[in-house]
């Protein structure tokens, strides 16, 4: 059952990547219609390439390289488990009743048995994880994304998206804390978040034609499939879901 379980998880991941390299082979690098600002965002999307290739990455690829991965998954998991205030909060905007109560489960039974959140028991207990935040909020409700945009730092954003930051950053607890507690732990943020990304990073080095219309095309339509369920992947984790995808997308 074990193996069964890992070969769906690599034949999804399998499936990713084809994906990804079909986008990149796709790509042709002229501007789109909903990149009217692309000459600013390459100039910021270079600049941020570089910041991740002089600092981010080399910083990453220590902390993979020393810290033990029982360690790295205990502070993923803590991240995760903070992460699930925003996911409530934005299930609860959306009217997503299950869903939310979901996320404040997953967040009272990893803050009281998972010792802060280093231990995930909610997921082998059957609670899904959901990514939500504001901006996918105001896209549940018909907001438009606007253009693209290229943050500085943050990297692949929207206009709408770009508003919803605001919002998110005040869900999130760490905002909270004290300025000598929430600064360290958003610099452990982006470094185990980096550290999970360089096989990623390589694989996109390898395929992509343009890395900056493949980090965008990608970006937008994730975040379109964020909005729309019908257009996302199977899961290869139920066996039902195989066979099915033309029916479940008619409905």
């Amino acid at each position: 059952m074990k193996s069964n379980t890992l070969v769906r998880r690599a034949a999804r991941t399998l499936s990713l990547a084809a994906l990804m390299v079909l986008s990149a082979c796709a790509t042709t690098g002229r501007r789109e219609a909903d990149d009217p600002l692309e000459p600013m965002n390459r100039a910021m999307f270079s600049f941020n390439e570089g910041l991740d290739r002089d600092v981010a990455k080399p910083v990453a690829s220590a902390y993979a390289h020393v810290m033990p991965e029982p360690l790295q998954t205990a502070v993923g998991n803590l991240f995760s488990n903070l992460g699930d205030v925003g996911n409530f909060v934005n299930d609860l905007m959306q009217l997503k009743v299950t869903d939310a109560t979901e996320d404040l489960m997953r967040f009272a039974m990893n803050s009281t048995f998972g010792i802060g959140g280093l231990l995930d028991w909610a997921t082998p207990a059957g609670l899904p994880k959901h990514h939500q935040d504001f901006g996918l909020t105001l896209g549940h409700y018909g907001v438009p994304s606007g253009p693209y945009l290229v943050l500085p730092l943050f990297g692949p954003s929207s206009v709408r998206d770009a508003g919803g930051l605001l919002v998110s950053s005040a869900v999130n607890p760490t905002t909270f804390m004290p300025f000598v507690a929430s600064t360290p732990l958003f610099g452990v943020n982006v470094v185990s978040t980096r550290s999970h990304m360089l096989g990623a990073t390589d694989l996109l080095e390898m395929a992509a034609l343009d890395k900056y219309s493949f980090v965008r095309d990608g970006y937008l339509q994730s975040r379109a499939n964020a909005l729309d369920e019908r257009k996302a992947l199977p899961d290869y984790d139920d066996p039902s879901a195989q066979g099915g995808g033309q029916s479940q997308v008619s409905k």
